[in-house]
């Protein structure tokens, strides 16, 4: 794993195989845990504790962000803020200048998260989740 050692946050080496926490807690926030990243995903963990996936498009300049989460018994404390930033900046650092997410406006605590970190709603899509609500579209550029 490389990365902002300082902050706990590393990112894991293409090709590493996703820690087994990492999908134990993707299945907790998001009901099921996604297989290996592709070539074209990175990753980020504070480990044991959080984790952020990201597809990344070196050639345009962007990546999005494809999931986030942060152990229950640990979040509150400030390291979603955290390992968003760290990505953040790794992301700009390596010409990512454009970064999006998706969201359900219903997710009060992860909009926070984003605004705080700097991002701007930009759009939406109408009845994306399987239950019918809506995807708050975000976006963060290089200032």
């Amino acid at each position: 794993m490389t990365g902002p050692q300082d902050s706990g946050v590393q990112r894991l080496r293409e090709g590493e195989a996703l820690p087994e926490w990492v999908s134990r807690l993707d299945r907790t926030a998001f009901g099921v845990a996604w297989k290996a990243p592709a070539e074209h995903e990175a990753v980020w963990v504070i480990p044991e504790v959080a984790f952020a996936r990201w597809a990344v498009v070196p050639a345009a300049g962007e990546a999005e962000l494809l999931r986030i989460a942060v152990d229950p018994a640990h979040r509150e404390g400030g390291l979603g803020r955290v390992l968003l930033e760290a990505c953040q900046g790794d992301l700009e650092g390596q010409g990512m200048n454009h970064l999006f997410l998706e969201v359900r406006p219903s997710n009060a605590a992860a909009i926070r998260l984003y605004r705080t970190c700097g991002w701007e709603p930009c759009g939406q899509r109408s009845g994306y989740y399987p239950d019918g609500e809506d995807a708050a579209l975000f976006r963060w550029s290089k200032s």
